[in-house]
C-alpha cells in the first residue's frame, strides 16, 4: 500500500453514532420499560375502541402528506393559497371517485359473465379429479364446483319463470314472519348503512381542507406542544416525516401505476375480461404489503381458469404477472425512491398484522404509513428510541460493535465475512483504524470495568488473532499490489502523508501488558508487514523475561509496544527504559490510542523517553517506517549523590 494517502485522526472514540445528533446528555431510549409497555397498551386500546374518530384523522393526515407538494407545487405558480388547496383535493377525490365507478362498473358486468364460466371450471376440476385418481380432496372440490353450478342454474329458472306472463304452475313461495316495526326505523335501518361511507368520505374531505390550508398553524402548536425547548429537533421530525410519508405515498402511486398499466394491457392482450377491473384493482391491492399483489394476480388467474379450456392461458397470465413483478421490484422501485420509507422488511410485515388487526381492511391500506410516521417518532424522541431499533432499517449496531460481539462469543468466521464484505471497498489499514482497533478498545474498557472473566478475555484476544489470521491472504494481496506500483514507478518517492515502503526494515511488535494488547500489535504487524518491513511479534510476557527479550530484539531496528489501556503511562515508560538499556540502537515507539471512558491526556515521546507515540494502527505504522535516529536514553537525575565509602584500612592490633 506504498504510496497510499491517509489522514491520521488525533483520536479514537469508538462511540455508536446515531441517525440523527442529539443534544449533549440526550442519550435516546432504546429499552422497554414497564411504564412505556403500558402506554403501548392504552395508545393501542384506544385506537381500537375510538377507530370511528381516528381513521378519519389518519386518513386526513395521509392524504394531507401526500397533496402537500402539489398545494406547494401550486403556491410556487402565484396561484392564492386557498384555490391551490381546492384544486389539489378536488383533483384527487374526482381521481377517487373515477376510480370507484369503475371498478362498480366493471363489477357488475363480471357478475352477469360469472354462470358462463361455470362449465370450464367443473370440466377442469373433474380433470383434476381424475388425475388424482381418488383423491379425496378433488372429489370433493369437484362436487362443490358442481353443487356451485347447479345452484346458479335453479336461480336463473326461477328468474325466468317469475319474469315468465304465461307461467301457470309456480313452486310454493316461501314464508316469513316479519315483525311489525317502525316505518321510519325501517328506513333508518336502510338508509344508515349507505349514509356512513358517504359521511365519512365528505368528513375526511373537510378534514384534508382545512389541514392544509392550516397545515402552519397546526405545525407551530405541534411544536408548542412537544417541542419547545428543542426546536431544532422537533422541526426535523416534522420535515422528516413529512418527506418519507409524502414521498412514499406519491412514489408508491407512480410505481404502482406503472406496474398496473402492462397488468391492464397484458390481460386485454389475452382476452381476459374486465381487464381494466383487474388493472385498477392491482394498482390498489400494491399499498398492501407483500400480500397485495398476490390477491391482485390470484383473481385474473382464477379467471383465466374459467373462461379458457385448456391451461396455457392460465401459464400465460401467471408468467405475465410475475414478470413484471420483477421488474417492478428490481428496476422501477429501486429507481424511483429505493428504501425511503426506513423500515425494514420484517417491520413491514409485523405492521401489516397489527393495523390490520387494528382497524381492518383499511388499516392494512395504511399500515406501512403509518409505521413510518412511528420509526421517525423513535427517531427524533429519545424515550421512544425502541421504536426506530424494532422497526427501522438502519443497522443498530455499529461495525465495530459488531465485531466486538462476534469476537467475544467466540466467532470469528463471521467478523471474517463481515471484514471481507468492507475490504472490497477499503484497505486492511482502514479496516483496523475503524473498526478492529475501535472493538479491541471496547474490549479493554469492559476488561477495565471487571465485566470479563479471564476466559472472556482469552477468548476474545484468541478469536481477535483468529480473525487477523484469516485476513492474511488479502494482506497478503496488498502486499503484491504494492510491489507491483513500486517496480511500476520506482522513481516516485512517498510524501509526508504517505504509509512509507519498508523494505530492509525490521521492526518488533508486541503487546504491552496483557492478551488484548498482543491482539492490537498483532493487527500492527501486519499492517506493516503488508509494506514490506520484516516483522517480528511477540507476546506481553515477553517483556518480564530478559533472556527472551533479548533474543527478540536481535537485530531489530524499531519496536513498538500497544498500549490500549490509556492509564499506562507510567508503565510504558519502565518498558522504554527496558528497551533502551538493551538496545541503545535500537528505536522504540509506543501505540496508546485513547477511547471512550479514559480521561487522560495525549501523552508525548519526551515524558516517556520514546522515539514516538501513536495514538492509531496507521500513524503507528508511518512512525515505525520512518527512518529516524533513535532518541538517547536519558539518565535519571538525582538531587542528592550518594557518599561513596573508601577501602577498608587494616586494624592494626595495640
Amino acid at each position: 500500500m506504498a504510496g497510499k494517502k491517509m489522514e491520521f485522526p488525533k483520536t479514537i472514540v469508538p462511540v455508536r453514532s446515531a441517525a440523527v445528533d442529539y443534544k449533549a446528555g440526550a442519550i435516546p431510549s432504546t429499552t422497554l420499560s414497564g411504564k412505556t409497555i403500558l402506554i403501548l397498551i392504552g395508545v393501542a386500546f384506544l385506537l381500537r375502541v375510538g377507530q370511528e374518530i381516528f381513521v378519519p384523522l389518519a386518513l386526513s393526515l395521509l392524504l394531507s402528506f401526500t397533496l402537500a407538494p402539489i398545494v406547494s407545487f401550486l403556491r410556487k405558480r402565484s396561484i392564492p393559497k386557498i384555490l391551490a388547496v381546492i384544486l389539489a383535493v378536488l383533483s384527487a377525490f374526482c381521481a377517487i371517485a373515477l376510480f370507484s365507478f369503475v371498478v362498480a362498473t366493471q363489477v357488475a358486468n363480471l357478475a352477469e359473465n360469472i354462470p358462463t364460466y361455470q362449465r370450464n371450471i367443473v370440466s377442469k376440476v373433474q380433470l383434476l379429479a381424475q388425475a388424482g385418481s381418488g383423491n379425496g380432496v378433488l372429489d370433493h372440490l369437484s362436487k362443490v364446483v358442481e353443487k356451485v353450478g347447479a345452484e346458479i342454474q335453479v336461480r336463473a329458472v326461477e328468474s325466468q319463470d317469475a319474469s315468465a306472463p304465461e307461467a301457470t304452475t309456480r313452486e310454493p313461495m316461501p314464508v316469513e314472519i316479519v315483525s311489525r316495526t317502525n316505518p321510519l326505523q325501517t328506513l333508518g335501518n336502510l338508509i344508515l348503512p349507505l349514509i356512513s361511507p358517504f359521511a365519512t368520505a365528505g368528513l375526511v374531505i373537510v378534514l384534508v381542507i382545512f389541514m392544509l390550508l392550516e397545515r402552519e398553524d397546526l405545525r407551530d402548536r405541534f411544536i408548542r406542544l412537544v417541542g419547545l425547548s428543542d426546536l431544532h429537533r422537533t422541526t426535523a421530525a416534522l420535515q422528516d416525516a413529512g418527506k418519507r410519508v409524502g414521498k412514499y405515498l406519491l412514489m408508491q402511486l407512480v410505481v404502482n401505476a406503472l406496474y398496473a398499466l402492462p397488468i391492464t394491457l397484458g390481460l386485454w392482450i389475452l382476452g381476459i375480461p374486465n381487464a381494466i377491473l383487474w388493472g385498477l384493482l392491482t394498482l390498489v391491492l400494491r399499498f398492501v404489503p407483500y400480500i397485495g399483489p398476490v390477491i391482485g394476480m390470484v383473481l385474473p388467474l382464477f379467471l383465466a381458469l374459467a373462461i379458457a379450456p385448456g391451461w396455457s392461458l392460465v401459464a400465460w397470465v401467471a408468467a405475465l404477472f410475475l414478470t413484471t413483478e420483477l421488474v417492478s421490484n428490481n428496476v422501477i422501485e429501486p429507481w424511483l425512491y429505493g428504501s425511503h420509507t426506513g423500515l425494514s422488511p420484517l417491520a413491514i410485515i409485523v405492521s401489516a398484522i397489527f393495523w390490520s388487526w387494528l382497524w381492518g381492511p383499511l388499516g392494512l391500506m395504511l399500515s406501512t404509513p403509518l409505521t413510518v410516521c412511528l420509526v421517525v417518532l423513535g427517531r427524533y424522541v429519545p424515550q421512544f428510541g425502541f421504536l426506530d431499533v424494532l422497526l427501522g432499517n438502519e443497522p443498530v449496531l455499529e461495525l465495530h460493535e459488531k465485531l466486538y460481539q462476534r469476537l467475544l462469543a467466540g466467532d470469528p468466521n463471521e467478523a471474517t465475512d463481515t471484514a471481507e464484505e468492507y475490504l472490497k471497498q477499503e484497505y486492511l489499514v482502514d479496516y483496523y483504524d475503524k473498526v478492529g482497533l475501535p472493538a479491541l478498545l471496547l474490549g479493554e474498557m469492559d476488561r477495565q470495568r471487571g465485566v470479563m472473566s479471564e476466559p472472556q478475555i482469552e477468548l476474545f484476544s484468541s478469536s481477535s488473532m483468529t480473525l487477523v489470521d484469516n485476513l492474511s491472504d488479502i494482506a497478503y494481496e496488498e502486499e503484491s499490489e504494492d510491489d507491483e506500483a513500486v517496480s511500476a514507478t520506482p522513481s516516485t518517492l512517498p510524501d509526508e502523508a504517505d504509509l512509507p515502503d519498508g523494505q530492509g526494515q525490521s521492526v518488533l511488535c508486541i503487546g504491552g501488558r496483557g492478551a488484548i494488547d498482543d491482539a492490537a500489535s498483532t493487527m500492527l504487524s501486519q499492517i506493516i508487514e503488508v509494506q514490506g518491513a520484516k516483522v517480528v511479534v511477540a507476546s506481553h510476557a515477553v517483556l518480564s523475561e530478559r533472556r527472551s527479550l533479548e533474543s527478540n530484539i536481535e537485530n531489530i531496528d524499531t519496536v513498538v509496544v500497544s498500549f490500549l489501556n490509556g492509564n499506562s503511562k507510567s508503565h510504558a515508560r519502565q518498558i522504554v527504559r527496558r528497551l533502551k538499556r538493551l538496545n541503545a540502537l535500537m528505536r522504540v515507539g509506543i501505540l496508546m490510542p485513547m477511547a471512550n471512558g479514559q480521561s487522560h491526556a495525549r501523552i508525548t515521546a519526551d515524558e516517556i523517553g520514546a522515539d514516538f507515540v501513536a495514538m492509531s494502527l496507521s500513524e503507528a505504522t508511518k512512525l515505525a517506517l520512518t527512518q529516524t535516529a533513535p532518541t538517547k536514553l536519558v539518565a535519571v537525575v538525582r538531587k542528592v549523590s550518594r557518599p561513596r565509602v573508601g577501602p577498608a584500612k587494616p586494624i592494626v592490633a595495640a
